[in-house]
């Protein structure tokens, strides 16, 4: 059984040692391989959550994912989720829109809110909670579908436009917000799959943002993107901001520095520190966030 430590530095575990906050020498080889248990730094919760997590535990059949993971999404911000490959941050994001609904033998635990409401009570429908948590994904994913259609599908299956022109003006806007706009007006008609790599990215978030999310989730929106086209991407995340709640994933740390308010570090599927991104990045309280933006680890 773990012995709890003193909690101040963030550290629960049987170690005898220094407590683990930044600036000691040595990881152990269980805090690097995740076998000791950490209680988060920082601050988990927000003024003005959109979404709130508790105790949030995730398994794929017999293995734990996601270990007792606590964590609020603030209206109106961007919170970057980073961390090593297969720490969690991926899993995490797609607990908040029930996507490991579709995974077999996922089982999610915990108390999981959007605007106050349980996303998995039983009456709670996965597809509609999908219209309102939005997600783009890491490969851009266009349908088999003309520009035009690919933007207007979710308006459609939602019952969001009663005439073609409410279906324009949907369509014509998202495209708008989503910067596109000027560069498939006359394109309309062609297939969703002819654009450009950042073209298509830039096109599955007008299609997100077409049945009115209330939050966006990105999962490593940029990793197959060109710099100048991740560049357009990062702009438009900012300006999504004024709307929207964003999370993202990214390996990029400088992209979590020039996009988000938040940062969040995750270990072997713990949750190490949360905190705003500035002070995550110059100013760690928890050694293993210290290794990872050093880049001792990752």
């Amino acid at each position: 059984m773990l012995k709890p430590m003193d909690t101040q530095y963030g550290f629960i575990g049987n170690r005898s040692h220094d407590p683990y906050v930044a600036g000691r020498d040595t990881l152990s080889k269980e805090e690097q391989d995740g076998e000791c248990i950490f209680e988060t730094v920082g601050e988990v919760t927000s003024p003005d959550p959109i979404i709130s997590v508790r105790n949030c535990n995730v398994f794929y059949g017999d293995n734990q994912a996601i270990n007792n993971v606590t964590l609020d999404v603030g209206r109106n911000e961007v919170i970057s989720l980073i961390g090593p490959s297969g720490c969690g941050k991926s899993t995490f994001i797609r607990c908040l829109n029930r996507m490991n609904d579709t995974i077999e033998g996922a089982r999610v635990e915990g108390d999981i809110r959007l605007d106050g409401e349980p996303i998995y009570a039983k009456e709670v429908d996965p597809v509609l909670l999908r219209a309102r948590v939005g997600m783009v994904f890491q490969k851009p994913n266009p349908f088999p579908k003309s520009v035009y259609e690919n933007v207007a599908y979710g308006a459609r299956i939602h019952g969001l436009a009663r005439s073609r022109a409410e279906l324009d003006e949907i369509v014509f806007s998202s495209l708008e917000r989503a910067g596109l706009y000027a560069e498939v007006k006359s394109r309309m008609d062609e297939p969703g799959t002819s654009l450009s790599g950042g073209q298509q990215q830039r096109l599955c978030i007008a299609r997100t943002i077409a049945v009115n999310p209330e939050v966006i989730l990105m999962d490593e929106p940029c990793s197959a993107l060109d710099p100048i086209a991740t560049a357009k991407i990062e702009d438009l995340i900012e300006e999504l901001r004024q709307n929207f709640s964003i999370a993202i994933v990214t390996h990029s740390m400088q992209q979590a520095a020039r996009v988000s308010q938040r940062t969040a570090y995750f270990h072997m599927g713990q949750l190490v520190e949360v905190g705003a991104t500035d002070t995550v990045f110059t100013n760690p309280i928890h050694r293993l966030t210290e290794d990872y933006v050093t880049g001792r680890i990752g």
